[in-house]
């Protein structure tokens, strides 16, 4: 990745900016992330606050079903409308 990202650099792509992500949760809001998408019938696993792959994909079908853009990432917003 880092040879193709200098590879378009020296063709003149602009510099890679990253912006400012969405604030992620902590690990008290990410279990009650998990409760609430288990409630909602997703198998997410165990609720430990950690972000595995079955709480990813019950974000990201929520944020779809949401409207919201479909990331896999959890936000405190994505929270509160849950």
């Amino acid at each position: 990745m880092t040879a193709a990202y200098f590879a378009t650099r020296l063709e003149g792509a602009q510099v890679y900016d990253a912006g400012n992500p969405a604030p992620g949760l902590g690990g008290e809001a990410m279990k009650t992330l998990q409760r609430k998408l288990q409630a909602k019938g997703y198998d997410v696993g165990d609720v430990d606050g950690i972000l595995g792959s079955g709480t990813r994909g019950a974000v990201r079908a929520e944020q779809e079903r949401l409207g919201m853009p479909v990331d896999g990432w959890p936000t405190p917003e994505l929270l509160n409308k849950l």
